[in-house]
């Protein structure tokens, strides 16, 4: 591995150690997100025969798509999930999947569209009064995070109400300051079609349960890597606790006090709970839970210079917590498989760079047209391999460089660097 390379996987700083030791409890004030009871139908429980070849021809293939090399581990046995996939979330090779293009509801982890769509367009220090109509529309036995109409917020509070209790009164917020809900919801359905996420249809900004709403397990892991390249993101997606604001109240005196409260993330793997321990490595993303969707969850962690995302969409077993455990034996198979088990196909770039990339008289990038062509996993993978300029992602003075768009067109790897803040032990 080149000197540059090396620097960008050791400046991948998830501080795993420390988030192990932070022993949560489960909150009391708000529920975890829960069940919707909005009556839209059930997906089928058998993959269609059909399903979009975006990334590569195994993965539009139903059933377990996976080639392992000489020692690579076997893939683990006990997974119930409808869905799922394993993937390098530098160079985007997917290591294995299980129908992954199977369109599926997607519950809250559709949030990460909505953050990677939004969260650039309103500055973290910006203050919004919330009105009563900012707050209309939520569906019913939706997860809050408590914000309270009259009451002003920050758009850094109203994000890590997202991220943390999946609230989607904060969702509701925050797309009201957008135009509303219609414009935010075309806006990532615009923004899934640039991100050649082309299974995805959006409803609900927020992922509530609603006819034809619809994502995959390789749409899923799109959105968290085009997420994870916002440095805001990777903050609100990877903080385990916060202080949020409260509700105005008079004390005794008469005087005006508004005092905080906290919260903490609903991602298990992130904060640990009774039969779940933090993940070695874990950064993030998001999870969701729905009547219809099941329990769903993209996770993003890092070991030994390795980064991968994991997303795992509807498990049949019905225990607590299965969508973590199942996703943590794919993590554990992932990082022992890395450099050993070949790739089955890859993360496409967005329509605009793959666009970019094609030469005079020559073809964009696969994915573009959700058929395969050619050998996209094997020209994905001679670029990561090769060496070249522009792959290292530069940390000054603790100001982030952004990627340029070139260095991704000419390695097509997408380096994720400085996953999560440096974080003081207790």
């Amino acid at each position: 591995m080149s000197a540059p390379k090396k620097t960008v996987r050791r400046s991948l700083l998830v501080t795993s150690a420390v988030l192990s030791s932070v022993a949560l409890t489960a909150p009391v004030s708000f529920a975890a997100p829960g069940p919707s009871t909005n009556p839209s139908p059930s997906p089928s429980v058998t993959p269609p025969a059909d399903m979009s070849s975006v990334g590569g021809a195994r993965l539009g293939q139903s059933g377990t798509q996976a080639d392992l090399g000489s020692g690579a581990p076997v893939l683990p046995k006990d997974i119930t999930a409808r869905s799922w996939i394993v993937a390098d979330a530098e160079s985007g090779e997917v290591l294995a999947a299980h129908n992954a293009h199977w369109r599926l509801p997607p519950a809250s982890t559709m949030k990460m569209l909505f953050a990677d769509t939004v969260l650039p367009k309103f500055p973290r220090t910006e203050k919004h009064k919330v009105a009563p109509s900012d707050l209309a529309g939520m569906g019913a036995g939706s997860s809050m995070v408590g914000i309270k109409d009259g009451e002003t917020y920050t758009v850094r509070d109203l994000w890590l109400g997202v991220f943390l209790r999946s609230g989607n009164d904060a969702v509701h917020v925050l797309s009201a300051m957008n135009d509303g809900v219609d414009n935010t919801v075309k806006e990532m359905n615009e923004h899934a079609e640039e991100l050649q996420a082309l299974d995805t249809h959006v409803v609900t900004p927020d992922g509530y349960d609603a006819p034809e709403q619809v994502s995959s397990a390789y749409d899923l892991t799109l959105f968290a890597r085009s997420g994870l390249q916002k440095k805001d993101f990777r903050e609100y997606c990877s903080t385990v606790r916060t202080e949020f604001p409260g509700e105005t109240k008079k004390d005794k005196k008469g005087k005006s006090v508004r005092e905080s409260f906290e919260i903490q993330n609903t991602n298990r793997l992130l904060a640990g709970d009774s039969d779940v321990s933090v993940y070695q490595g874990i950064a993030g993303v998001k999870n969701g839970n729905t009547t219809n969707a099941g329990a769903t969850f993209t996770g993003v962690a890092e070991r030994n210079g390795r980064v991968l995302l994991v997303t795992v969409m509807h498990p049949e077993k019905n225990e607590h917590n299965e969508v973590y455990k199942e996703t943590a034996k794919l993590f554990d198979w992932g990082f022992k498989a890395s450099g050993k088990a070949r790739p089955v196909g890859e993360l496409v770039p967005p329509r605009s760079a793959a666009q970019s990339s094609a030469q005079p008289g020559g073809k964009a990038s696969a994915g573009g047209t959700g058929k395969a062509s050619g050998s996209p996993v094997a020209s994905a993978s001679a670029a990561g391999r090769s060496g070249g300029m522009g792959v290292a992602v530069a940390i000054s003075g603790g100001v982030l460089v952004l990627l340029a768009a070139a260095a991704f067109l000419v390695n097509r790897r997408w380096p994720l660097p400085d996953l999560v803040r440096r974080r003081s032990r207790p």
